[in-house]
């Protein structure tokens, strides 16, 4: 007997095609705004300045043989952290009538509206955050406290979107 390989993917089933554009299955879409604007210009900084150092490094008077070799090395390495920032562009949640998918950094989690107890701003945090049953919490990355009004509505309308999908649950 073959064994049995499954491969997980998200969004339709391979083979099934969907009429209707990615983002139609959400209601709402949030992103944060000054955070990623902040680690796009520190990318852009620290990619220059290890590429100017790398080209550079071969006209040092303080002794130290730099070959082409260390030399490439030094602007890879700078270009590897510029694009480890450009991680915290990534954050994303989205808010529909099947639930919350929550992106941060590194990973999605999908929440069902059955799970889900709220969202809050504690005091004195930089996020807010997915509030789950078994008082539990997921870190919402793209609602964050230094993009001020925006944060604000976006909580808003997140709180009228569970209000309404929860409604529809009977809870």
């Amino acid at each position: 007997m073959a064994p049995v390989v499954r491969i997980w993917k998200r969004g339709p089933a391979a083979g099934a095609r969907s009429s209707e554009a990615p983002s139609g299955r959400w209601d709402l879409e949030i992103r944060p705004r000054r955070s990623v604007l902040t680690a796009r210009i520190v990318s852009a900084v620290i990619a220059i300045v290890f590429t100017v150092a790398g080209v550079l490094s071969a006209h040092s008077s303080t002794g130290v043989n730099f070959r082409a070799a260390d030399q490439i090395a030094v602007i890879l390495f700078g270009w590897l952290l510029a694009a480890a920032v450009l991680l915290l562009t990534r954050p994303r949640v989205q808010v529909g009538p099947e639930g919350v998918v929550v992106r941060n950094a590194f990973g999605d989690s999908e929440f069902r509206w059955q799970d889900i107890r709220g969202v809050s701003f504690p005091d004195k945090k930089a996020w807010a955050r997915l509030e789950l049953a078994g008082d539990e919490y997921v870190p919402m990355l793209a609602i964050r406290a230094n993009d001020g009004e925006h944060a604000a509505r976006a909580l808003d309308r997140f709180r009228e979107l569970g209000a309404k999908y929860t409604a529809a649950l009977g809870n």
